[in-house]
């Protein structure tokens, strides 16, 4: 007997029907012999509605964090309320729980708290009682007993997180997808799924564009090394185990490629090449909440240098501001940008151990005329920023070339 923690995103429970199809699923597991937790999302648009009214009561400000946070975890709460019913509709005891009863602990920031402790007394003591322990992601309950929530994404963190807690024998992440693509298969026809992952291939995958898994969840498996398993909501199928590395046998040279186009890069040209000078344009930024992903600096013989960044590109338009009024304190001679770039990306842990993996990305992106405008590396990813417009051309020419590692 194993004890299983399951978790099912809104598209899973996207309406009545869908909600019994997941309380099937559930019973089944159970009634093999396991201890399930369940952890479920809102219904698919149901987020979304709710942000909507805010918006509409707020006249269009942002709505007062502590309230907008006891708003959002309505949704949940409503699923699983419905699962709960469904399961016991199905002859099997369940018991729902918001993220406050089973004693998911958070700091006090509203809208993207981080969580600090789990509790997880209460859900050993129902799960010893016979019952399907049915848990609402996404929030928790702040020291001073506020309700609040993990952000866009936060569901698959709450059900890791009390995976960790439970010390379960592994996390089940179900979705719309049936695992881990080696691109997406929107972009390239004949993008392969993965059986096997590396915890650090994964990160590297979400931290780059990859949707399938949200970056903290990766992070907490890591941390305690809990396998976890990506499949498929609508099929019985095998899905993608995110593992340790030493437990993924056959070590790929590439193990994906990704692009994310929600990104815009930002140049202050000719600034004194001093120091002290990227604090005084980074600051400002950091202050502002505004993460900064690559950073190239290009060196003049005059004395002074060019500095090149990434932004995500929500925050475009705030951070050219920022960084205009940094460059005019520098006396830069010009602050300009660009919103129509792209980060694509080669990812794998077998680029430890080759050499001339950087060379063959480049010779493929010049063979199709495509410029690459920053270039950043680790030891087992090499990212570029192209034009928007080249991405899935990138994309697709990157994976027909790696192609022949990736079917190894």
């Amino acid at each position: 007997m194993a004890l299983v923690v399951q978790k099912f995103g809104g598209t899973s429970v996207g309406d009545v029907e869908r909600i019994q199809n997941v309380a099937r699923r559930v019973v089944e597991t159970k009634r093999a012999g396991h201890d399930v937790v369940v952890c479920v999302s809102a219904m698919s648009g149901e987020t979304n509605a709710l942000v909507s009214l805010a918006e509409q009561v707020s006249g269009g400000r942002p709505p007062h964090a502590r309230e907008y946070d006891v708003l959002l975890s309505v949704g949940e709460q409503k699923t699983i309320a419905l699962l709960a019913m469904a399961i016991q509709e199905l002859g099997e005891p369940a018991r729902s729980f918001t993220g406050a009863q089973m004693g998911m602990r958070t700091n006090s920031e509203h809208n993207r708290a981080r969580i600090e402790a789990v509790n997880a007394d209460v859900l050993h003591e129902n799960l010893k009682g016979g019952s399907v322990c049915v848990i609402a992601g996404f929030q928790g309950v702040s020291d001073s007993g506020d309700i609040t929530t993990l952000g866009r994404g936060g569901s698959d963190t709450s059900a890791v997180a009390v995976a960790c807690a439970l010390e379960a024998d592994v996390c089940e992440i179900y979705t719309d997808v049936d695992g881990v693509y080696t691109a997406d298969p929107r972009v390239v026809k004949d993008a392969q799924k993965l059986a096997r992952i590396a915890f650090e291939e994964m990160l590297e995958l979400a931290s780059l564009g990859a949707k399938v898994l949200q970056i903290r969840s990766v992070k907490f498996a890591m941390r305690y090394g809990l396998p976890l398993h990506v499949r498929s909501s609508f099929s019985a199928d095998e899905g993608t185990w995110v593992m340790p590395e030493e437990e993924v046998m056959e070590q790929l040279v590439v193990s994906g490629v990704t692009c994310n186009k929600n990104e815009a890069k930002i140049r202050l040209q000719s600034v004194p090449d001093q120091p002290g000078i990227a604090a005084r344009v980074f600051t400002p930024l950091g202050d502002a909440g505004i993460v900064v992903d690559m950073i190239i600096q290009n060196y003049a013989s005059d004395g002074s240098t060019d500095m090149t960044f990434t932004v995500p590109r929500a925050d475009y338009s705030r951070a050219l501001e920022i960084a205009k009024a940094a460059g005019d304190q520098l006396s830069s001679r010009s602050v300009d940008g660009d919103d129509s770039i792209a980060k694509v990306s080669i990812v794998g842990l077998g680029m430890k151990d080759h050499a001339g993996v950087a060379t063959r990305m480049f010779e493929v992106l010049a063979r199709k005329e495509i410029n690459i405008q920053m270039i950043s590396t680790s030891e087992i990813k090499i990212s570029v920023v192209i034009d928007e417009a080249h991405s899935d051309v990138a994309v697709q020419a990157l994976h027909a070339e790696f192609i022949d590692d990736l079917s190894d």
